[in-house]
């Protein structure tokens, strides 16, 4: 009984797949394969970056293009939809540069966990929240917190 249990847990976890990875709704797409509109946000977007990749995908229905780049050695995401408009930037940020709240916001919400890495997370151009990667021992998770420094009441 034990056997089959376990052996029925892999299977689920290899079908999920691990965190972070494309999920089956993802495409990778190469620049010339974007939409004009697509193409040009992604080119202004991209300006002084190293691109390592575009990618799509249904979000609530919607086609939506992510554009992954590296900017002076900081990550930096850009989903944009299929008309050019630019949803969502979440840009990597030093944690000594945010302000003394969104630090400490940032560090009750990872409680004794570590913080590793912080994005801002802009939404329409309107920076909405930062979030927080935080390691506790072999546990990995995210933290966010709005512009304030106070918990959000839901994910942003």
């Amino acid at each position: 009984m034990k056997i089959e249990t376990l052996a029925a847990a892999l299977v689920l976890i290899s079908m999920l797949g691990s965190p972070g990875t494309a999920t089956a709704q993802d495409k990778k797409l190469t620049h010339s394969q974007l939409p004009a509109a697509v193409r040009r946000a992604a080119d202004e977007q991209s300006k002084g970056a190293t691109v390592h990749g575009y990618t799509t995908e249904k979000d609530e229905g919607q086609t939506v293009y992510e554009v992954e780049m590296t900017v002076h050695g900081r990550s930096r995401d850009v989903t944009i939809d299929s008309t050019g408009t630019v949803l969502e930037v979440e840009e990597e940020v030093v944690f000594d540069s945010l302000p003394e709240a969104v630090r400490t916001g940032l560090r009750q919400a990872a409680g004794s966990g570590a913080i590793t890495k912080v994005e801002s997370l802009t939404k329409l151009g309107r920076l909405v929240a930062y979030e927080a990667q935080v390691h506790l021992g072999a546990k990995r998770s995210e933290v966010q917190v709005g512009p304030d420094g106070k918990p959000l009441p839901y994910p942003q």
